[in-house]
């Protein structure tokens, strides 16, 4: 569990949890690739190779005869507010505030009046050219506050926030024009006037936790995703030689349907399988029909004080296992639910099971998108957990041990299918 909270405290944006992956990939002896230049890959090879700075795919290639690829495909972006370009907003009464936009759908009510700072990356001027800056303001820089109650009687009745107006985050007063700038080029380590570009976004302060009467529950900034990233890259890293080549994926934008370059619905994954196919002269579409990926992402649990948001036959809870989603949003069939059920129930991992209720449709997952570029077989887990896409999320602590387990066991496995028959063999 600790390393599971290190890695989340580590992350405060996905070009900062993708750069954790990648050093312990490159401690573990993993050949970084570039996309630009041509691949040299070799059995019993390990690579890795990272788009957009927020995006990374790892894999392996067996000291003998590869015959598919057994892929994860998780997200590294959270919701949460971008900050513009021209970021001050002076005024009014002197006060300084920046100036955001909406990332993805979140809940707006609990980033109030908690301490903020911001996290991501900057492009700076390096000689002739222009290097990337991980940039994570490591102080109480930022808050949003509410309006008290006796100025918005509203405030306890169904109040909507306007993104433009409640959600605007104060820094200081009386402060000089560029002050933001200023601050966020000391902890680039440039000259604010070398920044030339910016991805940056608010992020709370308050560090992963275990916590409940026993210790069952872990909260968190950026759980979902995470959590899942973490399992998955911990089984990926774990798991024993088989006969395909495990593949770790960790792909941004998914909050906001995934359309770029990094994300799920452009080509990041499917050149890759492309570009080892060519390498290692394996047939494309027989490696591909022979393949199957776990698009792992977070799951509702069932909520405490409103059980009656769920389904009433699909009811996940903390703490009780992987869950497996089904619904038109999801990628799940009956194929991928009894290949990954029989994989999990090999490996003593308990499975649950969950539909969004009928009049309440979810949001959708890498699944779908994924298969459209890689027809692969592809099942839609997640870990359950609750109040998804606020800015402070909470979980099992139990259930990410069991995706550990269940990816261990996934990346050790090999998939077949032939004449309508499936079978999954070490």
């Amino acid at each position: 569990m600790n390393d599971l909270l290190h890695f989340l405290d580590q992350s405060p944006s996905r070009f900062h949890a993708v750069d954790c992956l990648r050093r312990e990939l490159e401690g573990a002896g993993y050949t970084p690739l570039s996309e630009g230049r041509g691949w040299s890959i070799v059995p019993g090879g390990k690579y890795y190779a990272v788009r957009g700075g927020s995006a990374l795919i790892a894999f392996r290639v067996p000291a003998g005869e590869a015959r598919g690829f057994m892929i994860s495909a998780s997200h590294s972006d959270s919701p949460s507010f971008r900050i513009k370009e021209n970021a001050e907003l002076a005024g009014p009464e002197g006060y300084l505030r920046l100036n955001t936009e909406r990332y993805g759908g979140m809940l707006f009510a609990p980033w109030l009046d908690r301490p903020l700072t911001v996290a991501g990356r900057v492009l700076a001027r390096a000689g002739e050219g222009i290097e990337t800056r991980l940039v994570y303001v490591d102080r109480d820089l930022l808050m949003i506050p509410n309006v008290a109650v006796h100025m918005n009687r509203a405030a306890n009745d169904g109040f909507k926030y306007d993104p433009k107006c409640d959600m605007v985050p104060l820094m200081g007063l009386g402060t000089e024009k560029g002050a933001f700038r200023a601050v966020v080029a000391e902890y680039a380590g440039c000259k604010a006037e070398d920044i030339l570009g910016t991805d940056l976004f608010l992020c709370p302060r308050q560090k992963a936790m275990v916590w409940g009467a026993g210790n069952e529950f872990v909260s968190s900034p950026r759980l979902d995703d995470l959590q899942c990233a973490w399992g998955c890259f911990r089984g990926f890293m774990a798991a024993e030689e088989s006969a395909s080549i495990p593949v770790f994926a960790l792909l941004d934008n998914e909050e906001v349907g995934s359309l770029t370059k990094q994300g799920a619905d452009g080509t990041f994954l499917a050149d890759v399988v492309a570009r080892v196919c060519a390498a290692l002269e394996l047939d494309r579409a027989a490696a591909t029909a022979n393949s199957f990926l776990v698009s792992a992402d977070n799951a509702h649990a069932v909520h405490p004080n409103h059980p009656e948001y769920h389904d009433a036959t699909h009811r996940p809870a903390m703490n009780a296992g992987v869950v497996i989603k089904h619904g038109v949003r999801y990628a799940t069939d009956g194929v991928s639910q009894a290949v990954f059920t029989a994989l999990c129930q090999k490996a003593g991992v308990p499975v649950q099971h969950f539909a969004n209720r009928s009049d309440l449709p979810g949001g959708g997952t890498l699944g779908l998108i994924s298969t459209s570029h890689l027809s692969v077989n592809t099942v839609d887990v997640g870990l359950a957990q609750l109040a998804m896409h606020s800015c402070y999320e909470t979980a099992g602590a139990k259930d990410a041990d069991y995706l550990v387990q269940a990816m261990t066991a996934f990346y050790a496995a090999s998939f077949r299918e032939e004449d309508g028959r499936f079978t999954l063999s070490n």
